[in-house]
């Protein structure tokens, strides 16, 4: 009976070793096991454990092989400081995403993903996830616990709008959100420990919408202590966020600085929308990226700075990484997904996909329902052909392809109108026509009273 936890038997003849000076790595939450070439060492199969001395022993083993580059599972976030570790030592380091080594042949132990890992990667069959420079990926990292602060804060408006329910007081149906001016201050008056409904409405912002008298209405409510209590902690929750959520503004912003400049010494576009929520930046970043990109991509219809510095923070400002506009779009999980069997396309369906800039970019593509713009007529037109969520992935599809143009070759983004994008409709529409006529022995004659006729050929 074979042991397997044997060394692999060399590959077939078929198979040449590309970079033989490879090793693979079983990364683990508490230990990593590392395999080299058989040739290097009497024990080509080592685990050290996660501690920073046990990586830094690590890596001078690799060195001690004379290992050059290193293939590695992208386990959850324990992959992170061994990679880091690895990187600053010189090494290659490819990031490998877990669903290309599913199918390991023969017994699945840490021992052996590590030897899998290894052959694979000396014969050049693992290809590399992506990840952004250093740079890129501390400002990805800022936006990413922005985004988890603001998820969170999120939860305890809930909690002060369940508090406000429990006593009665309706304060979420005359206002469109709680957390706004007019909101917290009322909140804050009945914590400090008002009752009086005319008094907290004359509290209101003057640009509320809603009336003094509307507003005293649903301010009439049964105070009970327990629900005041858990009013107030929500409330201390929600601002002790926002000002972590200003901390991380603070910190983008230095990020933001540290970029070069691409701009030529061309001026910065001016100053988009004020913002509208706290949600929002707390700083216009539309200047930043204008001079981190060279080009203007808050001219883009629907997407505002926020969007695109969540989307560049994700695939980075150098689009060689991708050869073509039709790359990126498929790494985004974009494109479609064309399934053929026998000569028969199986769907044409998206892959499913978590990527961050894909999401933000189908959330900029819902914006342009209404949109006096080339892609708000294009979205409507999808949207009536197939449907809406349709209809969004291809306006975003579309929103990426131009901002992959923009940023790779500097160019400006121009508007072709509303008008321009049916002109050009209605010119493909005539071609298909003409063709599918001219298939059934039909030419179309052009006719300025009535619809094109068809006559015999």
């Amino acid at each position: 009976m074979t042991n397997p936890e044997a060394p692999r038997s060399p590959a077939p003849a078929a198979l040449h070793t590309i970079t033989p000076h490879a090793a693979g790595i079983d990364v683990g939450s508490h230990s990593h096991f590392v395999a080299v070439p058989p040739d290097r060492d009497p024990q080509p199969v080592r685990e050290f454990a996660a501690f920073t001395a046990d990586l830094a022993a690590l890596a001078d083993w690799l060195i001690a092989c004379g290992i050059q580059t290193v293939a590695m599972e992208s386990t959850g976030v324990y992959w992170i400081p061994l990679f880091q570790v690895l990187e600053a030592r010189g090494f290659q380091v490819k990031l490998v995403d877990a669903r290309q080594l599913k199918r390991v042949p023969g017994r699945k132990t840490d021992v052996l993903d590590c030897q899998w890992l290894q052959q694979l990667h000396s014969y050049g069959l693992l290809a590399a996830a992506f990840r952004p420079d250093d740079q890129v990926c501390v400002l990805r990292s800022y936006l990413r616990q922005r985004a988890m602060l603001v998820s969170y804060a999120s939860h305890h408006v809930q909690h002060m709008q369940k508090a406000l329910v429990q006593m009665n007081v309706q304060l979420q149906l005359v206002l469109s959100d709680i957390t706004g001016a007019t909101g917290m201050r009322i909140i804050h008056a009945i914590l400090a420990g008002k009752r009086n409904p005319r008094q907290l409405a004359a509290l209101r912002d003057p640009q509320c919408k809603q009336p003094e008298a509307v507003l005293a209405k649903a301010l009439e409510g049964d105070w009970r202590q327990e629900h005041l209590f858990a009013l107030r902690q929500a409330v201390e929750l929600v601002e002790a966020y926002q000002a972590k959520i200003n901390a991380c503004d603070a910190a983008i912003a230095a990020q933001l600085a540290t970029f070069d400049d691409r701009s030529d010494g061309a001026p910065p576009p001016k100053g988009r929308r004020p913002r509208k929520d706290r949600n929002d930046l707390s700083f216009d970043a539309s200047g930043a990226l204008f001079r981190m990109t060279g080009v203007d991509l808050t001219a883009i219809p629907g997407l505002a700075a926020p969007t695109v510095l969540k989307v560049l923070s994700e695939t980075g400002l150098d689009m060689t990484r991708w050869p073509n506009a039709k790359c990126f779009a498929s790494w985004l999980g974009l494109a479609p997904n064309n399934r053929v069997s026998g000569g028969k396309v199986l769907h044409r369906r998206t892959t499913p996909s978590a990527n961050r800039a894909a999401a933000a970019l189908r959330l900029a593509a819902q914006t342009l329902h209404h949109a006096r713009s080339a892609l708000g007529a294009f979205l409507r037109r999808k949207a009536a052909q197939h449907g809406m969520p349709t209809a969004i992935t291809a306006t975003a599809h579309k929103l990426a392809v131009i901002l992959y143009q923009m940023v790779r070759h500097r160019l400006p983004y121009r508007e072709p109108g509303v008008d321009a994008f049916e002109r050009r409709y209605q010119q493909r529409l005539l071609k298909q026509l003409t063709r599918h006529a001219h298939t059934l022995g039909y030419h179309l004659i052009p006719d300025t009273q009535t619809a094109p006729s068809l006559t015999h050929a």
